[in-house]
């Protein structure tokens, strides 16, 4: 018997969570000359849901996480090899003699993927600019590429003036559509937001949120062994609705109530074990926090806000509030909340 709940890695088919209208409307983007910005707190799903919808749009595309990309170069790297995966070796070849810088290109016989390499110390710009170049030269109007890149705030990281030289090649592509996902909000909105910033409002913005009561709820109750009303609303009571840790929890729900046949007190124990599993993990982020990251964390996880704490300078309280936010620990969607609800429950039993 399968467990009907999946987390942590990419969803699709009967592991996905509805969120048709926001799917329709990924579509309906990428269906349009125009691109798209995803923003949400991590673990939302939107990866997920951009997934599904590049499929449905049944054209090729590609995506590249910019958390794993060290350098403009890595950046072009990843791309490079991401389009052999679309695309054969012949066509490629013959569209890559324009290249000023020639890449190193083997095959692995074991698997028949292809690896790329380019000599240390090229010209990152350059070889960026003709990789771009080469997605607009594979897409056609009957079939267009799209681009997914994720964590795309991270751009800021790589190298000055990178997003400057992304812009200046993207307005120019034709046959191409991009998708920018971004999961620190604040960073988002300075790169297409900011009048001044090089992407400012150079896509549709869309934020993601958090899936709603009724959808959620309809999704679990149908999925559990039994399907009972109370487990549903527990499960949701304890997780906010939110789509990470709604799935993790009703995993181990249904495996107590498959496996162990418990009628009982069933979402506390699965909380509590999942609480227990991760002790080691919390504790090691625990230490790791100053003492008025520890103090706010405290305050969240008494459903306070911290904001009115009258021991700490506004400016003290907000700078953490960011620093937390950014690290991801705190997320806001109606109010400032500890991201992970089994950290907030350990933080709890453990002030």
């Amino acid at each position: 018997m399968k467990n009907p709940f999946k987390y942590g890695t990419i969803v699709d088919n009967e592991f996905f969570t509805n969120r048709q209208q926001e799917l329709q409307e990924i579509v309906r983007t990428m269906n349009s000359e125009n691109h798209l910005v995803l923003i949400s707190p991590r673990r939302f799903g939107k990866s997920s849901l951009v997934m599904k919808a590049m499929k449905q749009t049944g054209r090729p595309f590609l995506t590249v996480n910019l958390q794993q990309v060290i350098s403009t170069q890595d950046l072009a790297t990843k791309l490079l090899k991401e389009t052999f995966k679309l695309y054969k070796w012949e066509h490629l070849k013959h569209l890559m003699r324009s290249f000023r810088i020639v890449p190193t290109i083997s095959t692995n016989p074991m698997t028949d993927s292809i690896d790329v390499a380019f000599q240390p110390m090229t010209d990152s710009r350059v070889l960026l600019e003709d990789v771009l170049s080469l997605l607009s030269r594979v897409s056609t109007q009957e079939r267009r590429l799209i681009v997914a890149l994720d964590e795309f705030q991270e751009v800021t990281t790589l190298e000055k003036g990178l997003d400057k030289q992304l812009r200046a090649i993207m307005q120019l592509q034709q046959n191409l559509n991009y998708i920018f996902l971004g999961s620190q909000e604040s960073m988002m909105e300075e790169i297409f937001e900011r009048k001044k910033s090089p992407f400012y409002h150079f896509g549709k913005l869309m934020r993601l949120a958090k899936i709603p009561y009724s959808e959620f709820h309809d999704y679990i109750i149908q999925r559990l062994p039994s399907q009972r009303e109370d487990v549903t609303a527990d499960i949701l009571q304890f997780t906010s609705c939110h789509p990470y840790y709604t799935q993790q929890l009703a995993s181990q729900v249904w495996e107590l109530m498959t496996y162990e046949h418990m009628e009982d007190n069933i979402v506390e124990s699965a909380i509590t074990r999942l609480t227990q599993a991760h002790d080691l993990d919390f504790e090691r982020l625990w230490i790791n926090f100053n003492r008025t990251d520890k103090r706010i964390m405290q305050t969240l996880s008494r459903g306070q806000s911290p904001l009115q704490s009258a021991t700490l300078p506004t400016s003290t309280l907000f700078s953490s509030i960011k620093r937390l936010m950014k690290t991801g620990y705190v997320i806001r969607t109606d109010a400032y909340a500890i991201e992970d609800p089994f950290f907030k429950r350990w933080i709890q039993l453990n002030s």
